[in-house]
């Protein structure tokens, strides 16, 4: 019979036991419980000890599906809260639908480099950003997706980039281009990529990304990047770097 139920310490080898067959799939699982355990809760759903699906919840506004119909069907009794980032196997679209209104939903396809079949190609040199840019890249993110990001603040920015590389592209005094990632061992997270629209077909974001993923490759095995399917300038971007597509999720706001 499946139950659910709270990640404890009785449970913690099952647990890694099973994130750690596909680290990848499991990535933000891994990272958020081992970098921010105060700020992170899994659940699981097991039937006869075996594990059927996993929840994470971060942040309380952060929430990821991984299993099959009925053990998301179980976990999403689990989660209470009013505005969600949520992710969800494909097959599980209808479940959470009947449960979160979207404001933006969209499929989002995980990418992934792997040392060794990275291609390189940087046409302009992208530099490092600091605090003193957090300003710029708030307001670079608002134009090139206000729906996604209109709300992100030069404070949010700022607060978070003493945990991920910040590198960018400046053009007639402005930044133009941006890229963050973040360090995470086997397998590290490319989070943002942006280019402002009159800036764009003239290689930048490539750049961008192509230097994300050489400095990620120096300490990881995996470089990692997620893009809405339908967005082709991005994916051929991606590409040209080596990326290849993994799994695809369902990916909301709510």
């Amino acid at each position: 019979m499946l139950k659910t139920v709270l990640l404890n310490e009785s449970l913690q080898k099952t647990f890694w036991n099973h994130v750690n067959r596909d680290p990848i799939d499991y990535h933000f699982f891994i990272f958020d419980l081992k970098q921010h355990p105060d700020e992170t809760k899994v659940w699981m759903a097991l039937e006869d000890e075996k594990v059927e699906g996993l929840l994470l919840l971060h942040r309380d506004y952060i929430v990821q599906f991984r299993g099959s119909r009925e053990a998301v069907k179980a976990l999403l009794e689990r989660v209470d809260l009013k505005e969600v980032e949520l992710q969800a196997p494909l097959d599980c679209e209808d479940l959470v639908l009947a449960k979160y209104r979207p404001k933006i939903r969209q499929e989002m396809m995980l990418m992934i480099v792997r040392r060794g079949e990275e291609c390189i190609r940087i046409t302009t040199q992208p530099e490092r950003l600091d605090g003193k840019d957090a300003e710029g890249v708030a307001e670079l993110l608002r134009r090139a997706d206000p729906k996604w990001w209109g709300e992100v603040s030069p404070e949010r920015i700022k607060a978070r980039m003493g945990e991920t590389i910040n590198i960018g592209i400046k053009q007639d005094g402005r930044l133009v281009s941006v890229g963050i990632a973040r360090l995470t061992g086997y397998a590290s997270n490319i989070s943002t990529i942006a280019t402002d629209g009159l800036y764009r077909n003239r290689g930048y974001a490539t750049s961008v990304v192509c230097a994300l993923v050489r400095m990620i490759l120096e300490a990881s095995e995996v470089a990692m990047i997620h893009v809405i399917k339908d967005n082709t300038p991005a994916m051929k971007a991606y590409t040209k770097a080596g990326f290849r597509p993994y799994k695809t999720y369902m990916s909301m706001r709510a």
